[in-house]
C-alpha cells in the first residue's frame, strides 16, 4: 500500500473527509524513505518536520552528559512521530529521530500543518490525537513513579503489542526505566507456566512476585 493509501485510510476511519479535501491534504505532505539506523533528526537540529509513518517503526531517544540514552517514544505504522515544541519555537531539538527499520513516512511541515487544519475533519482527527498522545504521557509518570517494572511491563506489552517484539530488549528497558537485566528477568517469569498449589499449599519454588 501506497504511503498516502495508509494516511487516507487512517484519516478517513476518523472523520469523513470528502475526496477533495484528500486530495488538498496530499499536496501538503512530502514521502520520505529511511533505512534501519538512518536519521530523521539528530539532537541540535531545528525540526522542521513531523512525520506520519506508514511504514516501519522509529523511536525519539536524548542523550544525556554522561552518555546514556533514554527512550521518549516508540512509533510504529500509524503513529505520529515529532518535536512539537522545536518545530513550533525554532528552537533546536533535544531529541534524536530515527528508524529501527526501514520505514516510509509523510512529512508535514509547520506551514502544511496550518493548512492542514482548515479541513475541519482533519483538525478534529489531530484534536483527539494530541489528546491522547496527552492522556498516554501522563500514565507514564504516574507508572514511573508508582508502577513496578513488571507492571510497566505489561502495560507497554497491552497498549503497543506490535511494537514490543520489534525493539531491541536494551531499548526497551531504556524506554521503561529499566536495565536489560530486569527487563529480561520479567520476560522469564512470564514466559514460564504457572504452577497450580495442591492440597499442602504452595509448591516448592512457588514465591510471590516482589514488586
Amino acid at each position: 500500500m501506497a504511503a498516502f493509501d495508509v494516511l487516507r485510510a487512517f484519516l478517513q476511519a476518523r472523520g469523513a473527509l470528502t475526496e477533495d479535501e484528500l486530495a488538498f491534504i496530499e499536496t501538503l505532505f512530502v514521502p520520505r524513505t529511511l533505512r534501519g539506523g538512518d536519521f530523521l533528526q539528530r539532537a541540535g537540529d531545528v525540526s522542521n518536520y513531523v512525520a506520519f509513518i506508514a511504514k516501519g517503526i522509529l523511536r525519539s531517544y536524548s542523550i544525556d552528559d554522561k552518555g546514556n540514552e533514554h527512550i521518549v517514544q516508540f512509533a510504529a505504522e500509524t503513529y505520529w512521530l515529532g518535536d512539537s515544541a522545536s518545530l513550533t519555537t525554532g528552537a533546536p531539538s533535544q531529541f534524536f529521530i530515527q528508524a529501527l527499520e526501514d520505514s516510509d513516512l509523510l512529512l508535514l511541515d509547520r506551514p502544511g500543518h496550518e493548512k492542514s487544519m482548515r479541513v475541519p475533519a482533519y483538525a478534529d482527527g489531530f484534536r483527539m490525537g494530541v489528546l491522547r498522545h496527552t492522556a498516554a504521557k501522563d500514565r507514564r509518570i504516574v507508572a514511573a513513579l508508582s508502577a513496578s517494572a513488571e507492571e510497566r511491563y505489561l502495560e507497554f506489552l497491552q497498549t503497543y503489542p506490535s511494537i514490543v517484539t520489534r525493539v531491541p530488549q536494551f531499548m526497551l528497558a531504556s524506554y521503561l526505566g529499566i536495565s536489560p537485566e530486569t527487563l529480561s528477568r520479567i520476560r522469564k517469569s512470564l514466559s514460564r507456566p504457572k504452577r497450580g498449589r495442591g492440597r499442602g499449599g504452595s509448591l516448592p519454588g512457588d514465591k510471590n512476585q516482589s514488586r
